[in-house]
């Protein structure tokens, strides 16, 4: 009887300590984090660009929200054309890197949709920065059905590009929607256990445990409707950031505009998001092309190289002796491009 009350007692403490530091976490200003906006980004802001002819605006409903898009048409059109649907990656928007994709393919004949996903961009939701896997594939279904309602674009002819953290998303979505007709998976990550690995890795326990303070933060706050704690997307290496991997900041900066907002809901730290694409690859009959980054440091092999054995003569994979931020410039970008089209021609003729 000693035992169970002594028993009884110490778990008393436990759990009133445990309260009370959620308590200190949620509603006090004790977890402060540095903001790290991108100063030095080289992107011209959008309003300062003229848009490309074969542009226009659009939006289309998400479960009720709001996502802003940008199709892209070819020049000539003598009947429905196929279409290349884009997704950026983790914290990314539209203009950041897409419409250079775009205005090639629209080139080469095929029709292009890129959008911000929910909570990002010019696109709806609340709050703002917020990540969430579910949500983002919901977006990308909505634009999958405003594509195939498209007069111009042929219903059975649509291609799924993601890149970075939307890398692998194609794969979730083809393996329940057997009339796309292909992927590409341009730096993907693709397998979210050999990704953590790899940043435990490099960053280290202590890293993570920091930034698991925050999450709980974040998810306390939104559990009583407070406003949201944030913590950067991308930072220079030792700081408090989700991406704090050598030269990732650096990597931001070259593909971002002044306008973009360095900063993501602390929650994501907690998220169990529950689709990890490799856990759906073999589920995909449509081909995949897999554009590899020798020297990414954010990306592991193995993601890839499990993908693509399970995706058996489905995958081509091509690999690119670059880092995983130089697959988007000059010569880099000229290559990965190249072989996109060869790609999806060969998929869509």
């Amino acid at each position: 009887m000693l035992f169970i009350k002594f028993f009884i007692f110490g778990l008393g403490i436990l759990i009133g300590i445990l309260f009370l530091y959620l308590v200190i976490i949620i509603f006090f200003p004790v977890l402060k984090v540095k903001k790290q906006p991108i100063e030095n980004a080289t992107i011209p802001e959008d309003d300062l660009q003229i848009p490309p002819k074969c542009r226009s605006d659009i939006y289309f409903e998400s479960k009720e929200t709001t996502i802003n898009g940008r199709l892209y048409l070819p020049e000539v059109i003598s009947g429905p054309v196929p279409c290349v649907i884009m997704s950026n990656g983790f914290g990314g928007t539209q203009g950041m890197i897409l419409e250079q994709y775009a205005v090639r393919y629209a080139k080469a004949g095929m029709a292009v949709l890129t959008y911000d996903f929910r909570y990002f961009g010019s696109s709806e939701g609340e709050p703002r920065q917020l990540f969430s896997i579910v949500d983002q594939l919901d977006d990308l279904r909505a634009a999958i059905a405003f594509a195939r309602s498209h007069v111009e674009i042929h219903p059975n002819k649509i291609a799924l590009w993601g890149t970075s953290g939307a890398g692998g998303y194609g794969l979730v979505i083809a393996a329940e929607d057997k009339n796309i007709k292909c992927i590409v998976g341009q730096c993907p990550a693709l397998d979210s256990k050999e990704d953590g690995k790899l940043a435990l890795e490099r960053e280290g326990i202590g890293f993570f445990l920091r930034l698991f303070m925050h999450a709980q933060r974040d998810k306390g706050r939104a559990r009583f409707g407070l406003s949201p704690h944030k913590v950067p997307i991308v930072g220079r290496p030792g700081t408090r950031a989700v991406i704090a991997a050598p030269g990732a900041y650096e990597g931001y900066s070259r593909l971002v505009s002044k306008s973009f907002i360095n900063e993501v809901c602390a929650r994501v730290i907690l998220t169990t998001h529950g689709h990890n694409p490799f856990d759906y690859a073999h589920k995909v009959e449509c081909p995949v092309l897999l554009q590899i980054c020798e020297q990414d440091n954010l990306i592991s092999e193995k993601s890839y190289l499990k993908t693509a054995e399970v995706l058996g003569d489905k995958a081509e994979v091509i690999k690119y002796p670059v880092e995983h931020f130089e697959i988007y410039e000059g010569e880099n970008f000229e290559k990965a491009v190249k072989d996109q089209i060869s790609f999806f021609k060969r998929c869509f003729n």
